[in-house]
């Protein structure tokens, strides 16, 4: 059946390596799916339960019912609408403006969650180093509704692209200078690091200016911020401090 055919191919793309080389990725559910469309993502294939076909208006839809739709979903409760995508052309990098460098995200929610925070506070591009996170992840498509077809993404080697950009490289630490304090400008390039172990050794060797967000609890027992908190708070001051 053809059908067989598209639950092999989903389970294959649930795999980084399957992916890019199929170059295809998958999106589920109806807003999700239809922000992704919007954004210019190419749709491959669209499987959608009679409850959601009148939504979508494309030859590349494949009308499924419910128990066919959870052999292709990876969710627990499918919610009625999957989109299978084109993975797109690696962009070119952009040497202006806030670029948001990631060295070493795993976690796919924090990766999503840093994805929409990019898109909500205008920033063009995100640069991630080859072990960060796959932003195709499934779990990171969930996470980032839909932004991750309005934010430029490239994964590279973090030391060239550093020692060849030029701008400023602002570095998140536990000790450094505040970011209210601090002297933000309109071009810089922004480091965040691993979960567990912050900047790696040779991407801080390039850093230019350790920044920190300062606590204000009064036992100051938290050890940190998560990461993608910590980059809301940040990105949202430079963008406070740039209008």
């Amino acid at each position: 059946m053809l059908i067989n055919r598209h639950i092999k191919l989903l389970n294959q793309i649930n795999q980084k390596k399957n992916r890019l080389e199929l170059g295809l990725f998958a999106a589920e559910g109806i807003k999700l799916v239809r922000e992704l469309i919007e954004g210019g993502m190419v749709l491959k294939y669209l499987f959608a339960t009679s409850e959601y076909e009148n939504n979508f208006h494309s030859e590349a839809l494949i009308t499924v019912d419910a128990a066919t739709l959870k052999k292709l979903s990876n969710l627990k409760t499918p919610n009625g609408v999957l989109g299978v995508f084109e993975i797109p052309q690696k962009p070119l990098l952009i040497h202006r403006g806030l670029t948001l460098v990631l060295d070493e995200i795993n976690d796919p929610g924090n990766l999503g969650t840093i994805i929409r925070l990019c898109d909500w506070f205008g920033v063009d591009q995100l640069v991630c180093s080859k072990n960060t996170a796959d932003c195709y992840n499934p779990k990171v498509v969930q996470a980032s509704m839909g932004s991750l077809a309005r934010v430029s993404i490239v994964y590279c080697d973090l030391e060239e692209f550093l020692k060849n950009d030029g701008r400023p490289v602002f570095g998140t630490f536990l000790k450094g200078n505040s970011i209210y304090q601090c002297n933000l400008k309109p071009d810089l390039i922004l480091v965040m690091g691993n979960e567990a172990n912050g900047i790696s050794s040779g991407i801080e060797k390039l850093v230019t200016d350790r920044i920190t967000i300062p606590g204000f609890g009064k036992e100051h027992k938290t050890e940190s911020l998560n990461v993608a908190t910590a980059t809301a708070v940040i990105l949202s001051e430079f963008c406070r401090r740039m209008r």
